[in-house]
C-alpha cells in the first residue's frame, strides 16, 4: 500500500530518533509502562503521528486500560489503516498512520472495556507527539502548542 507522504528510509532516519524509526518504520514494539503517554491523560487536545504530525486521536477518546501503552476507543475518522499481522503465529489487526503508513499498535475488540466501541487501540508512545490546541478543529485548549511529556 502507497501513503501519501513518501520518504526513503535515510529520509525518514534523517526526521526520526533511532527508536522512532525502529517502531514508525520496522515495526517494532516499545516496553510496556514507559512510553510518555501511558498515564498521560489531557481533557481535551490531540495525538499526531510522531512522523508526520497527521492528527490521530483526540484526548477525550483515551482511556485507563492498564496494558501498559495508550489506549484508545477510536480514532479520527480515516487517520488511522488496519492491516492484518501474522506474526509471531496469530493473527493481529495492525494499526497505521494513514498519511504516512508509520506503525502505531494493534487494534483489540471485545475485551469488555467500558467505552462506546469496545476496542482498544493499543500504540506505542514514541509514535505519538500531543498538541494542546486541536489541529482538526481549531480549537484552543490551554495556551501553547506542541507538547513534550
Amino acid at each position: 500500500m502507497t501513503y501519501p507522504v513518501q520518504k526513503s528510509d535515510n529520509e525518514w532516519q534523517a526526521v526520526l530518533n533511532k527508536e522512532q524509526f525502529r517502531v514508525l518504520r520496522e515495526k517494532g514494539t516499545e516496553a510496556p509502562f514507559t512510553g510518555a503517554y501511558d498515564k498521560h491523560m489531557p481533557a481535551e487536545g490531540v495525538y499526531t503521528c510522531a512522523a508526520c504530525e497527521a492528527p490521530l486521536y483526540k484526548a477525550n477518546h483515551k482511556f485507563k486500560s492498564g496494558c501498559g501503552w495508550p489506549a484508545y476507543f477510536d480514532s479520527i475518522p480515516g487517520a488511522v489503516t488496519r492491516h492484518t499481522d501474522r506474526t509471531f503465529g496469530m493473527a493481529r489487526t495492525e494499526i497505521v498512520c494513514s498519511k504516512c503508513g508509520g506503525h502505531l499498535g494493534h487494534v483489540f475488540k471485545g475485551e469488555g472495556y467500558p467505552t462506546p466501541t469496545d476496542e482498544r487501540h493499543c500504540v506505542n508512545s514514541i509514535s505519538l507527539n500531543f498538541q494542546k490546541d486541536d489541529p482538526v478543529t481549531g480549537e484552543s485548549g490551554a495556551a501553547g502548542s506542541k507538547v513534550q511529556v
